[in-house]
């Protein structure tokens, strides 16, 4: 039976005692605003919070250079949660009721957008809040903290899964900013796998037979080699082409691209000699991974050979898909009851309708989604959720999340963002109006003290309550067939020795003579584009 305990009251107050406090944390790493693999103030930020707190902090774990593993308490059951704080390119916006991107910065640089700058700050504070608590009663328990960089790319867990740095613990909680309150019961998300080609020109000179040719000082005028241009574009049309092929039209997966390096900007007679592209794709099942997978990897032999290339594939990331535990499941949402729902203030019901009437809708009095601000219940989110899948299909887009599944019991946690409520059901709201949502202390603090709040007081059952514990643990044993190495149990994808790919060309903000920039040039007019044709 979950009560409110003097404990649990304690932790729900100091989360509201140090409200101001994580709140200006929230916007600090909103405004860093910085993108996969290169979240170097963001990870410092943290790093430098969690010594003053007491944690122990390795930086730079599992080999990325934006990763941190966190650990405090030394007995007890350890239990485990992580932050994310990954912002994404071209989302760049203010905090104001109407577009308008970053100054200062090319207008295509990154903002956030889940976000994950209130998934980490809502993590974030829990654990804290569960650790004063753990002080002030003489609780024995470890916290274990982990820095989850380049979540867009599902980067960082499956390393740290392989790595080995979830072994032993006790039990995770997945948090995640959502337009609902509520924790996933059945159908948690799918796998989420990631490759770069890279097509190279190295022996160009090898393309056409030289006798041919009546002189040989016409490099101008010559026909070369096709190169690695030509390679990625053939690539990707040939990609598409095959899509098609890849996998029936049933469930829900995705493929999408990504040029990474598009030649070496070249205007001679001569052929680029390097480009890059990356894949990700997302479905219900590694099968299906494998699948695609399969095809990719054909095309690009093919394209290869028919461009006068070398290809080579690199692993991004490869993440196994999520195991439910609804004993955590359940716990956690009873927690969320204790707590209560969210409620957004009128500051941010007024800065919503600006939005609307600077869109030319007429302005609601109430403009946010009602489910912003209830309490969903696990089994009617999965009701709704599984509304729009196939029966056989049993997992539901990708999260790296998955991976912490694996390694000990973990509930999915979601609590509000703010979502605007569509004046029609066919209307969508453009992007930035939920980012300049995301930074406004009105609208997105309710879900991060929410969500803090319920992991804090989770965390102190599993604590205080060993049956409890033992129950989640005791699911996730038949589940895994065994727990881990059990019959059932699916192992890290990913080798041990795995390099994680952060010397790649992400996106990311550069120091140059002119100032810091956005990795495209801070244009002088617009985004830098020219006349519109």
């Amino acid at each position: 039976m979950v009560t409110m305990t003097g404990e649990k009251r304690y932790a729900i107050d100091w989360v509201e005692e140090h409200a101001r406090r994580f709140a200006d944390f929230h916007l600090r790493i909103w405004n860093y605003a910085e993108p996969a693999w290169r979240e170097y103030k963001s990870a410092k930020a943290y790093c430098d919070l969690l010594r003053s707190e007491g944690f122990t902090v390795e930086e730079g774990s599992g080999e990325m250079p934006t990763a941190f593993a966190a650990r405090w308490g030394k007995s007890g059951p350890v239990l485990g949660t992580y932050a994310e704080y990954d912002a994404v390119p071209g989302n760049s916006q203010q905090v104001v009721p109407y577009h308008a991107p970053r100054a200062g910065v090319h207008p295509w640089a990154a903002g956030h957008t889940d976000p994950h700058s209130a998934l980490g700050t809502t993590s974030l504070a829990g654990v804290l809040a569960a650790k004063a608590t753990m002080e002030r009663f003489d609780i024995a328990g470890t916290i274990l903290f982990f820095g989850e960089p380049a979540e867009k790319v599902c980067g960082s867990k499956p390393v740290h899964a392989a790595k080995g740095y979830y072994d032993g613990a006790d039990a995770f909680i997945s948090y995640h900013p959502h337009f609902s309150n509520t924790a996933i019961w059945d159908t948690q998300c799918g796998s989420y796998w990631s490759v770069v080609f890279t097509f190279e020109t190295v022996e160009p000179e090898r393309w056409i037979d030289k006798s041919l040719i009546p002189t040989t000082h016409t490099s101008h005028a010559a026909a070369r080699c096709p190169g690695a241009i030509d390679a990625l574009c053939l690539m990707y049309t040939t990609t598409k082409y095959t899509k098609e092929a890849m996998f029936p039209h049933t469930g829900t997966w995705t493929l999408n691209e990504f040029v990474l390096v598009g030649g070496d900007a070249t205007s001679d007679n001569l052929p680029p000699r390097f480009s890059q592209i990356q894949y990700a794709w997302r479905s219900p099942s590694l099968g299906i991974q494998q699948q695609i997978y399969n095809v990719l990897e054909n095309n690009a032999r093919h394209v290869a050979a028919m461009t006068g290339c070398r290809a080579s594939v690199r692993w991004i990331t490869k993440t196994r898909v999520g195991l439910t535990n609804h004993a955590m499941a359940d716990l956690t949402f009873r927690n969320m009851e204790l707590v209560g729902p969210p409620c957004f203030t009128d500051e941010a019901r007024d800065f919503a309708r600006k939005i609307q009437s600077n869109l030319g809708l007429a302005p609601m009095e109430n403009p946010f989604l009602d489910d912003n601000e209830r309490l969903l219940p696990p089994r009617e989110y999965e009701a709704r959720l599984r509304r729009a899948m196939p029966e056989w299909q049993t997992n539901y887009t990708s999260d790296d999340y998955v991976d912490y599944t694996w390694h000990a019991p973990t509930v999915r946690l979601l609590t509000m963002r703010p979502r605007l409520r569509p004046p029609s059901p066919d209307y969508e709201y453009p992007a930035w109006t939920h980012n300049a949502l995301g930074g406004l202390p009105g609208a997105i603090n309710p879900g991060i003290f929410l969500g803090a709040k319920t992991i804090a007081t989770t965390f102190l059952d599993l604590l205080t309550e060993r049956s409890l514990l033992k129950q989640a643990q005791d699911e996730f044993g038949k589940r895994t067939g065994g727990g881990i190495g059990g019959a059932e149990w699916v192992a890290p994808l990913l080798p041990k020795d795995f390099k994680p790919p952060v010397d790649l060309r992400w996106p990311e903000y550069v120091q140059t003579a002119r100032g810091e920039e956005w990795w495209i040039p801070t244009p002088a007019i617009g985004s830098g584009a020219g006349e519109p044709l």
